[in-house]
């Protein structure tokens, strides 16, 4: 009898661990699901689902553990699990499409399903979690959860490359692993940037509108109540005044359409454009639509472009806009008679791209208003539009992207825009991963560039013969 003991615990010494990882796995798996909810990643109808669909699976796999038996007796303890059973649960992780993290003793990442792995641009697992998340909330309560203490909510925000919020959960898991760390850390991402956004662009359209619009609308009311009373019948008075009330209506409906722009490209900018387009058949179609415009103003609209397609990557109708807005710029802010030159340039190194080879004037201020990190790889089509006009002064360069920002002289008159036209290229641009720069001269004119990244599979070799400017001499002489 006393040989027969150790043989009916020899099963039961590996099963018992098994159950207890399915009820872990189980745990685990209902934890994350329940984090979502809170998080609202989830719809209340789809958790209850997945928990319910999550359960059963969990259940049937632990009734597998508990009534498996082995062959010698029927009432002795089941055989072991194998592996491939908790493979499922696994598999469950794996297709969640929020990144979700175990981080063990030290701060290193034991476990990562391939959202977590995209979202923090993660190579192997092993690595310390400070590097890939720099955020010292997150990691104060990933250490203070690996010590067994309650689990925080953090939120944080992050403005490279690109402007994200994210809210992060965090739990202490109790292990069954031998030794003195048994704590692990489970960390959920939830990526609110959209939802942060839409708040943001609500509140802001609100606040905009109601600033910018209370001019025109003032007019306008000052206008009827004219027309109303002392200028009834005064038939030359009343063509004058409404001259003037549809230049105000056409002013509102600019801003309103500025407007609602940006906030469309805001709620997209941390989302890069996928598909391609060709830059030089954008200019030639932006010059051809504002030809009639140059043309009552008698402006010649000169256009340069390569001899085969610049393509880009990048959201054509959103392109287009930018082209439309710098060209339409020039042509506003020349005088009669003047030329505006348009050059696309295709397969331009960085530095090239950035400005011009040659500077407008001796004195000339450059600024890069917005830029992608520099990769001495990638190659970009070029777009830049040069005016003869007054010229900005270098002290206004670094506000010339910001929300209805002008400068002074030009604040009014029948050209007067909404402010708005380089916020929007600059938040179009960003979105491209491109470039966005301006060069100007009292009295000379200014230039502006926007650069567009080409397509990984057209890229080409730059040619040695073109020109090179130190990308670190403009950022100098902007200050």
């Amino acid at each position: 009898m006393a040989n027969e003991k150790p043989a009916a615990r020899t099963p039961a010494t590996p099963d018992r661990p098994r159950r207890r990882d399915i009820v872990i796995t189980a745990l685990l798996g209902l934890l994350v699901l329940l984090v979502l909810l809170v998080g609202g990643v989830l719809a209340p109808g789809a958790w209850l689902a997945a928990s319910l669909a999550f359960s059963a699976l969990a259940f049937v796999y632990f009734l597998t553990a508990v009534t498996r038996v082995s062959p010698r007796s029927a009432v002795q303890m089941p055989r072991p699990v194998h592996s491939s059973e908790l493979e499922s649960a696994d598999v469950m992780l794996e297709k969640i499409a929020v990144p979700v993290l175990l981080i063990g003793p030290g701060g290193r990442i034991e476990r990562a399903n391939p959202a977590a792995r995209a979202f923090l641009a993660l190579g192997a697992e092993g690595g310390l979690l400070s590097n890939s998340l720099r955020q010292p909330r997150v990691l104060e309560a990933v250490s203070a959860a690996l010590r067994g203490e309650r689990g925080a909510v953090v939120e944080y925000a992050s403005l490279a490359p690109i402007e994200s919020h994210v809210r992060a959960f965090v739990e202490p898991l109790r292990m069954p692993v031998a030794g003195p760390m048994p704590w692990r850390a489970m960390l959920v991402l939830a990526d609110e940037t959209s939802s942060k956004r839409a708040e943001r662009m609500r509140a802001d359209f609100l606040a905009n509108a109601s600033h910018e619009l209370r001019t025109p609308l003032a007019s306008l009311s000052g206008f009827i109540d004219t027309l109303r009373g002392p200028a009834r019948d005064d038939d030359e008075a009343r063509e004058r005044f409404l001259t003037i009330m549809r230049e105000q209506t056409d002013r509102m409906r600019r801003l309103i359409d500025d407007l609602l722009s940006l906030s469309r490209v805001e709620m997209n900018e941390h989302l890069p454009p996928s598909g391609e387009a060709d830059l030089a058949s954008i200019a030639r179609d932006v010059v051809d639509s504002l030809r009639p415009m140059a043309d009552a103003r008698a402006i010649t609209l000169e256009l340069s472009l390569p001899d085969e397609p610049a393509r880009i990557t990048g959201d054509r109708d959103q392109v287009y806009e930018v082209v439309e807005n710098l060209v339409e710029n020039a042509i506003k802010y020349s005088p009669e008679g003047a030329v505006v030159a348009i050059e696309a340039l295709d397969n331009c190194a960085r530095d090239v791209a950035e400005h011009a080879p040659e500077r407008l004037a001796p004195q000339s201020a450059r600024l890069l208003l917005a830029g992608p990190p520099i990769d001495p790889r990638q190659r970009y089509g070029v777009l830049r539009v040069r005016d003869h006009g007054a010229g900005i002064d270098r002290r206004y360069l670094p506000r010339l992207s910001e929300r209805f920002y002008r400068v002074d002289g030009q604040k009014s008159g029948p050209t007067a825009g909404t402010g708005l036209g380089l916020a929007i290229v600059k938040h179009i641009i960003t979105r491209h991963r491109g470039g966005f720069s301006v060069e100007s001269a009292p009295d000379t004119g200014s230039v502006f560039s926007v650069f567009l990244p080409k397509p990984a599979e057209t890229v080409k070799a730059a040619s040695p013969a073109q020109p090179v400017v130190a990308a670190s001499v403009p950022e100098a002489e902007a200050e």
